[in-house]
């Protein structure tokens, strides 16, 4: 297990601050979001050239960290065309851009078929898993030809919102370069928490073997919904999930969420303990 932590939740500095900071926290590698950690100057799609890949690329690796996820959570479902299409040039800008950076994946949440990327019911309808699926496809079709690996990760207010859903994309798709990032939290909510140690057992057998990354955080119940809070905070059992990999995939990335800078070697030295205490 390689864990990290994404760098946006690491205190605002300058990229290679932060990656001087994850590095002495203990971090072997990092989820970034381009446009959440750089602001010094454009990280547009025309500035996403093969020289700044391979500029950030040595960063990285001056610092031991990886770059698990690459970051690029927009909308796939919008019904507003014009930005459908902003959206998916984005996309492939990140693709283009990941095949030199020698980043893990490109990772994406499902999206919503409005504007405001927000819940609506219709989210879980068939007819958005249609339009996700097929918007997705062209998206899947340009990572292949880029040799990138992109990931779905899903989330139960979205349109993939839960394991048998995520499960259908990958076999409509069927391409050996869309994977899963496993967020066992998102897969849950107020309506079904308390069923998740079902909900996580299903995510592991239907998609175990396309899991590519995983994401850690914990949750507590606060006026009445889910609030993401750092491992070790709140209310999650980690045993089976830690298991799974400790068998399955012992060198995946594991990257914490949720954490702020107070409290990130504590999210990470608590999991570590749970790794290191795993017997298989």
């Amino acid at each position: 297990m390689q864990l990290g932590i994404r760098l946006h939740d690491i205190k605002k500095a300058p990229l290679e601050e932060r990656l001087s900071i994850a590095r002495e926290q203990g971090f072997a590698c990092a989820h970034l979001a381009l446009t959440k950690v750089v602001s010094e100057h454009s990280v547009e799609n025309a500035a996403l050239t093969p020289g700044y890949a391979c500029h950030l690329r040595k960063l990285f690796e001056r610092y031991g960290i990886d770059v698990a996820v690459l970051g690029c959570y927009l909308n796939l479902a919008t019904p507003d065309e014009a930005a459908l299409q902003k959206n998916r040039d984005r996309y492939l800008a990140h693709i283009r851009f990941a095949s030199l950076l020698g980043c893990g994946v490109v990772g994406t949440e499902t999206g919503a078929v409005n504007t405001a990327y927000t819940f609506e019911e219709r989210n879980h309808s068939d007819e958005a898993l249609d339009i996700f699926v097929e918007n997705l496809r062209t998206v899947v079709e340009y990572a292949e030809k880029a040799g990138v690996v992109f990931a779905i990760e899903p989330v139960f207010k979205h349109i993939v919102w839960n394991p048998g859903r995520a499960r259908q994309v990958l076999e409509r798709i069927a391409s050996p370069n869309l994977q899963i990032i496993f967020d066992p939290v998102n897969l849950l909510d107020i309506r079904n928490y308390q069923n998740r140690d079902e909900i996580i057992a299903e995510a592991i057998e239907v998609l175990g073997d396309d899991i590519a990354v995983v994401h850690i955080k914990d949750f507590v119940v606060r006026d009445g919904a889910l609030t993401s809070v750092a491992a070790g905070t709140g209310e999650m059992d980690y045993g089976r999930i830690i298991r799974f990999i400790k068998e399955k995939k012992p060198y995946i990335h594991v990257t914490l969420e949720n954490t702020v800078p107070e409290n990130a070697v504590a999210a990470r030295k608590y999991i570590q303990g749970l790794w290191d205490a795993c017997e298989i």
